[in-house]
């Protein structure tokens, strides 16, 4: 039983393996649904899929499956001349405003089930019974705003409820476009949490503890509160061919910043040479050596690198290859001398990597990265982040 549905999100690229489907299997021989697609849905979701990343695969693959199953049920209870478009009712834009959702798949379900019952023979143009042109969420060729479609040819208000075609889980997925929430999901793997700080939260389990050592005499303990001790610094480069990726570096900045306790951040232009500064518009009058920024941050930093890579090749390899000012090393001895500080570290590229090959300079700085780059998409983010970890 479900063979084919297994096929069918491996198709789709799920890494489902045989011991979740009969998980499956046995949950649907206990009976944990019964005769319900929708709680089908969620059950099978919730036991074959690992990370909430691939939900919208599974919903694309359980579509494709499933496709017509939630109407057929439904359908086959239902008269046929029920379902005759004897009227296409015309609503008024003030007379749409008026009618109110059902609140919810379960609620909708639960009320066309109780229609079912009451109901003995063909309605039209009403606003309860199941039937053609009306604002019942029952039926055909009608309008509600939250509804159930029936043995409709196509949509006509395009408002029926069906959870796994909506795709509300599509922003998660690998290959979609990148976006503030998709980040954090990437990044929040980099979180180790530690008790450091002033005392401040109470313990309640030594609490209980200490009380009890003192048979019921109460004894307070306290604890200093969870932050995530993780610190990372970020390197932006800036200017260039950088300006097409303002807004996407925006974004991890803004995604870093609500995830990391201890961030800091500077900027470079192409490449890491002996300066990088603070302040875009006083790039030329405050900067900080590169040694002092190593001093001032140790090994345990977790070093990113935000840039695209695309340069002459001789800014990487030759001293005074840098476009802005007189370098007396090469910017590929600067970058091995940081990179021997940090440990760990990755380059994070947005340039699409179908191109990197087209550049020899994202080939260089590959190479100095000992292949520790990655571009920026989710998936670039979650494997630079296992490399971080």
């Amino acid at each position: 039983m479900f063979i084919e549905f297994f096929f069918c999100l491996r198709r789709h690229g799920l890494k489902v393996s045989i011991t979740e489907l009969l998980d499956l299997l046995q949950a649907l021989e206990q009976q944990v649904v019964f005769a319900n697609i929708e709680d089908f849905y969620s059950l099978a979701r919730t036991i074959l899929v690992k990370d909430e990343s691939q939900y919208d695969r599974f919903d694309r693959a359980f579509a494709e499956y499933f496709e017509g199953v939630a109407d057929v049920d439904i359908a086959a209870a239902i008269p046929d001349d029920w379902l005759i478009p004897g009227l296409q009712r015309q609503l008024s834009d003030e007379e749409k405003a008026k009618l109110q959702a059902m609140g919810g798949l379960e609620e909708l379900l639960k009320a066309f089930k109780e229609r079912l019952q009451e109901q003995q023979k063909r309605h039209a143009g009403g606003n309860k019974w199941i039937g053609t042109g009306g604002t019942s969420p029952f039926g055909a060729y009608g309008f509600n705003p939250e509804g159930v479609r029936i043995g409709q040819d196509g949509s006509n208000a395009r408002r029926a409820v069906k959870v796994w075609d909506k795709r509300e889980f599509r922003d998660l997925d690998t290959d979609e476009a990148l976006n503030n929430r998709t980040m954090q999901l990437a990044l929040r793997a980099l979180r180790r949490f530690a008790r450091t700080g002033a005392v401040t939260e109470l313990d309640l389990d030594e609490t209980i503890r200490a009380t009890s050592r003192k048979g019921g005499l109460l004894d307070l303990q306290w604890r200093a509160e969870r932050h995530n001790a993780v610190k990372v610094l970020i390197l932006f480069d800036v200017g260039g061919s950088m300006d097409d990726y303002i807004y996407e570096c925006q974004q991890l900045f803004a995604a870093a910043r609500s995830e990391f306790k201890h961030l800091e951040f500077y900027y470079f232009h192409n490449c890491v040479y002996e300066h990088v500064w603070k302040t875009n518009t006083r790039r030329y009058q405050e900067t900080t050596p590169l040694k002092e920024l190593m001093n001032r941050y140790g090994k345990d930093y977790k070093l990113i690198l935000v840039g695209d890579a695309t340069m002459g090749p001789y800014e990487i390899a030759y001293p005074g290859g840098s476009v802005e000012h007189w370098n007396e090393e090469a910017g590929s001895v600067w970058m091995q001398r940081f990179l021997g500080h940090f440990e760990k570290a990755v380059w994070v590229n947005p340039q699409p990597q179908e191109r990197w090959r087209y550049h020899p300079s994202i080939q260089m700085m590959h190479e100095l990265m000992s292949d520790r780059m990655q571009p920026l998409t989710l998936a670039g983010l979650q494997s630079a982040i296992r490399t971080l970890i």
